[in-house]
């Protein structure tokens, strides 16, 4: 009996050794194929986001177990590469467990081959469906513009999440309707920095700054984006200073900036003629990897420009190895503001020359360049050539160039029959520079025909108002200047009022005319009265016509003395060292009798001045002025 169970036991023990076995090799096989499938899937996918797909697909071929991650992630390969729409669809067709990750790399493959309507058709056809279906649909329905749509799928969705609301906002922000972007951001449940930040994006967009500054200091979480936003917005609304304060605090939170905060700042030290802090911008873009990015050194290039330094800004352009069309048309530019048309024409030469397609920015860099040298003939001829022998086409900014440059070459009857052949509704400020060159010319008939044109198109035009009262009083019609003054009044027409900056030791001066707040003005003032007698005795005689008062003689001379210009001109005299350049701008055109001074200033000084104004650059040394007079 005893040796019958030792028997059965000892059969027992070995058929269990033996199961076990069996079941152990299995488990370990099954566990190794599923070791190998995730290896395999992590090498796919590594191929897979370096562009290598031919490297994805020897890995996805060569293997003998596939799991649906591993077809999804070949199949997302090339739904992303345009061109590849069947190739991916027949690996779709071939996945054996097709998941809604699947179809959603399928839905966004349709969407991008062939548009949201055939995305669509898709969605409808889906066995299964999440929240980033969804959200992919709407997503697509938001950047195409068709908020409709978007909004009926979002009210019949099942769910949503931070993604859909930020979809949303973005949508509506983008297409301009900032009341629905409002309704819907305080509507969300949930709110990521995403969404967020497209709120503060659309406040920035339609010039509500204080709303976008509260929701910016309300965020526990913020993205190098939304700071981008919120600085961009500044520099965009006019607030330059604000851009660039709040650019250095970004930087001493230590969010370091990419190409487009840099592209901003730099805009913003542009528009304030900050030339100190654009070169420290300049040394932060040396040490990050944004040396080698064509747009950021661009930006390098049109700041320099913008703030005076013409050298700098060449100095960078031929250095850049990668030049694109907006690289060309910075320098282009920079060389026509400054006056110096013949270096932007050879310069467009060579642009052609090296086979870069000029754009319609190009062409109004070109006509400045002819407007500002006076080449009126080979500016027509440029005008032509642009819709003719390159198919762009002629924009109202080209217009605008064509209309000043007839205009100040005194050919008023052709600006007028230009204006009258544009194949769209001219804007005011065609009519405003029409007006500005009747002024140049003291046509008056011309002048009250343009500023009647841009009253009519621009009530609240203080150009149209201003420049009519400017060439009445010219001619000494001050009857006619004090109806102007009040029509502006009873229209409520404020005129924007004229002022001069300098920046000294990163300190930005501004000076208005006849300024009585500056602390140094004591100073400033003794020096003017000095340069005034050795202008005189150099042969300066004040332009009575450019003082737009109905005052004696003596008083207009002292009014002209202390124009902003001027003063910021003195106060540079006595802060910029002997052999550094005086840079002062000025938000309103220079008038003729400082641009007199300024020459003979220049000379008596032996300094370089230069002075920008809303038109153009003019570097004045030794008595000359690099317009030839000519502005």
């Amino acid at each position: 009996m005893y040796c019958f169970r030792f028997l059965r036991k000892k059969k027992l023990t070995s058929l269990s050794t033996s199961s076990f076995v069996t079941l152990t090799k299995h488990r370990t096989l099954t566990q190794t194929h599923h070791n190998n499938v995730i290896a395999s899937n992590k090498i796919i996918a590594n191929y897979v986001r370096s562009g290598d797909v031919d490297s994805a697909l020897r890995v996805f071929d060569s293997m003998t177990v596939k799991s649906t991650i591993t077809w999804n992630s070949i199949l997302a390969a090339f739904a992303k590469k345009h061109g590849n729409f069947e190739r991916a669809r027949q690996l779709f067709e071939k996945i054996p467990e097709p998941n809604t990750v699947s179809y959603n790399i399928m839905l966004a493959c349709y969407w991008h081959h062939f548009g949201i309507h055939n995305a669509r058709g898709f969605f409808d056809r889906m066995p299964v469906k999440d929240i980033a279906s969804w959200n992919t649909l709407i997503s697509g329905y938001t950047q195409v513009g068709l908020m409709d749509e978007a909004r009926r799928l979002f009210e019949v969705m099942p769910e949503r999440n931070c993604v859909t609301w930020s979809a949303m906002v973005s949508g509506y922000v983008a297409c301009g309707d900032l009341d629905a972007a409002v309704e819907c951001f305080y509507a969300a449940p949930m709110r990521s920095v995403i969404t967020w930040t497209a709120m503060i994006t659309g406040y920035m967009k339609f010039g509500r700054v204080e709303l976008a500054e509260r929701l910016f200091h309300e965020m526990c979480l913020k993205t190098l984006v939304t700071w981008n936003a919120v600085i961009a917005g500044y520099v965009d609304n006019g607030r330059a200073e604000d851009g660039l304060k709040l650019f250095k605090t970004m930087l001493e939170t230590g969010v370091k900036p990419n190409n487009l905060s840099l592209t901003s700042v730099l805009l913003g030290c542009s528009d304030l003629s900050a030339l100190q802090l654009g070169k420290q911008v300049h040394q932060l873009v040396c040490k990050s990897p944004l040396s080698r990015d064509t747009t950021a050194v661009t930006s390098l290039i049109s700041m320099y420009s913008k703030c005076g330094d013409l050298k700098d800004s060449w100095e960078l352009f031929v250095q850049i190895p990668r030049k694109d069309v907006v690289t060309w048309n910075a320098m282009i530019s920079g060389y026509a503001q400054h006056g110096a048309g013949e270096k932007a024409l050879h310069l467009f030469d060579e642009m052609k020359r090296e086979n870069m397609k000029p754009d319609w920015i190009t062409f109004v860099a070109v006509l400045l360049a002819c407007n500002h040298t006076g080449l009126v003939d080979l500016a027509i001829q440029y005008f032509n050539s642009m819709v003719r022998d390159f198919g762009i086409k002629t924009r109202p900014e080209h217009y605008a160039c064509m209309v000043d440059l007839l205009g100040r070459a005194g050919r008023l009857s052709e600006a007028v029959d230009m204006i009258k052949g544009m194949p769209f509704k001219p804007h005011p400020a065609i009519f405003g520079t029409l007006l500005g060159a009747c002024r140049i010319h003291k046509n008056l008939h011309m002048a009250e025909f343009a500023a009647k044109n841009l009253l009519e198109l621009d009530p609240t035009s203080a150009t149209g108002y201003v420049q009519l009262a400017n060439v009445y009083a010219a001619q000494n019609k001050w009857e006619h200047v004090a109806r102007i003054r009040r029509s502006m009044k009873e229209n409520n027409v404020v005129k924007s009022p004229g002022y001069s900056w300098i920046e000294i030791n990163n300190v930005v001066h501004e000076f208005r005319s006849s300024d009585r707040l500056h602390p140094e003005l004591v100073s400033i003032h003794e020096k003017l009265n000095k340069l005034e007698k050795k202008m005189k005795l150099a042969g300066y005689v004040p332009d009575l016509e450019f003082a737009l008062h109905d005052v004696g003689e003596e008083v207009k001379e002292k009014l002209l003395l202390w124009h902003s210009e001027k003063l910021a001109i003195a106060f540079g005299l006595l802060k910029v060292p002997l052999g550094v350049p005086i840079r002062v701008f000025k938000n309103l055109r220079v008038c003729g009798d400082c641009h007199s001074a300024i020459k003979y200033i220049s000379a008596i000084e032996g300094r370089e001045i230069i002075v920008r104004d809303t038109t153009r650059f003019h570097h004045f040394k030794d008595g000359f002025c690099s317009c030839s007079d000519y502005w």
